[in-house]
């Protein structure tokens, strides 16, 4: 494990963590958005994370789900962490939910039956997913702070 490595994966799970908060802050915002450039009321977005195996490029042979024995036979674990580096946004992807339609029949909005589209979209479990979201970030920045004091200390050692 390289000197800054610990620094890496506390800032890829920031940024990750950072596009999840904006994401769901954007469908709060959202939740009562009948109408978008397309017509169409506005769709909840959803933030897939993806695990980042950088040094497993190289090496095509590699079972990940094992880790490497130590000579005496036992089992260290040290290969599938040493592996995993981060973690990244594969995608933003629109939900598949259907639209919620309600009866409102002077909406601008309206179909001809009286009744408009609207996101489905719960703001209470879009809240809970913004905590969820801000409590991960703040884990990681814990990490990173963890990280730091380690070195500091480990240098201060070093230099006396």
């Amino acid at each position: 494990m390289g000197f800054f490595d610990g620094y890496n994966v506390a800032t890829s799970g920031m940024s990750a963590q950072r596009t999840r908060i904006n994401v769901v802050s954007e469908n709060i915002a959202n939740a009562q958005t009948t109408h978008t450039t397309d017509g169409s009321p506005y769709k909840k977005k959803n933030v897939i994370f993806e695990d980042v195996l950088l040094q497993a490029q190289n090496q095509d042979n590699i079972d990940f789900t094992k880790s490497v024995d130590s000579k005496d036979g036992s089992s260290n674990g040290i290969a599938n962490q040493a592996l995993l580096t981060g973690v990244n946004v594969q995608a933003i992807v629109d939900s598949k939910d259907k639209p919620i339609m309600k009866y409102e029949p002077n909406h601008p909005d309206a179909n001809k039956d009286g009744y408009v589209a609207y996101p489905n979209i719960n703001p209470v479990i879009e809240m809970v997913d913004l905590i969820e979201a801000m409590r991960s970030y703040e884990a990681n920045v814990s990490s990173f702070q963890t990280q730091k004091t380690m070195d500091t200390k480990t240098l201060d050692i070093i230099k006396s």
